[in-house]
């Protein structure tokens, strides 16, 4: 995952001269990064997908991909992840409304197990913190837990500093405050008993484990129609939730974008999940009249777009 060498691109640009720089397809739709164009467009935007969490030595970003940064006016990531301000506002909606906690919800040896288990592991907020907020948010900390590299990383905290550097406005698709809402369409009981579930299948569950394992190996391999299929294979709890968690933020999105599109030319970094599909964002920018097409993003590439 190594970056091609400046010097190799300084020489490439300066042969070039005057030419008119090429984009290069991906060959297979194998790719994460897509252009948006048509539709009336006058500067093109961007659309890539993102995991919210992986192993940081797969945390790399393309030569496409950095120049795409470099080049966009705005980036906009599902939330404004570099507002503090709303960051801290909004950890009271992070908590289950009516004062409910875990126990309300489990028996109590089931709660007595998450207890121990987030007392052993350990995590970043206290236990007597977080079995006040609604359990799909301990549910991600304990499948993160589960990952099997040193060094954990953020995908979207990975394009946002290579933004900083040149200082490109960093904004949100939506508030952080309606996200932490959707988390309140699905059923506390029914996140609870998934939290419980993991918990008990930890290790046990070779199934499970393989299914993680396969998750991230399509990302890697930018495969976002392996990474749907993997998505839609979930058959019970939370998986019954796919409208709120990604098909209604889909259409949501999109009719911000037919506003925003025109203006100027972004960066739109959001979950690959709500990318590929029928109901996917690339649908549905396609459905819109745009025109969306794979863009080449191997790490190794020294491609100009």
């Amino acid at each position: 995952m190594k970056k091609a060498s400046a010097g190799f691109l300084l020489s490439l640009l300066t042969f070039m001269g005057c030419a008119q720089p090429q984009e290069k397809e991906a060959p297979d739709n194998n790719t994460l990064l897509w252009k948006i164009s048509g539709n009336g467009l006058t500067k093109s935007s961007y659309l890539f997908g993102t995991i919210h969490m992986l192993c940081a030595d797969d945390a790399g970003l393309s030569d496409n991909m950095k120049r795409v940064i470099r080049k966009a006016d705005e980036v906009y990531f599902e939330v404004d992840l570099d507002n503090l301000v709303e960051m801290f506002a909004v950890m009271s909606k992070m908590k289950m409304k009516g004062d409910t906690t875990l126990r309300d919800l489990l028996t109590e040896a089931d709660y007595e197990k998450v207890k121990a288990y987030f007392e052993t592991k350990g995590s970043m907020l206290p236990f007597s913190m977080l079995e006040t907020y609604k359990p799909i948010l301990a549910l991600s900390t304990v499948q993160e837990s589960s990952m099997k590299c040193d060094n954990m990383a953020m995908m979207e905290q990975v394009i946002m500093e290579e933004a900083k550097q040149t200082k490109k406005k960093i904004k949100g698709l939506e508030s952080m405050a309606y996200q932490a809402g959707v988390l309140d369409s699905i059923p506390y009981k029914v996140q609870a008993d998934q939290l419980v579930s993991y918990i008990d299948n930890m290790g046990k569950n070779k199934n499970e484990d393989a299914e993680l394992e396969e998750m991230m190996t399509a990302y890697k391999a930018q495969n976002l129609q392996q990474l749907e299929e993997l998505m839609m294979k979930t058959d019970m709890g939370i998986g019954n939730f796919t409208d709120v968690l990604l098909y209604n933020r889909n259409r949501n999105w999109v009719a911000k974008l037919k506003e925003l599109l025109p203006e100027k030319t972004l960066l739109i970094a959001v979950g690959a999940g709500h990318l590929p599909g029928d109901q996917g964002i690339i649908n549905l920018l396609r459905k819109a009249g745009y025109t969306v097409t794979p863009i080449e993003n191997k790490l190794s590439s020294a491609k100009e777009i």
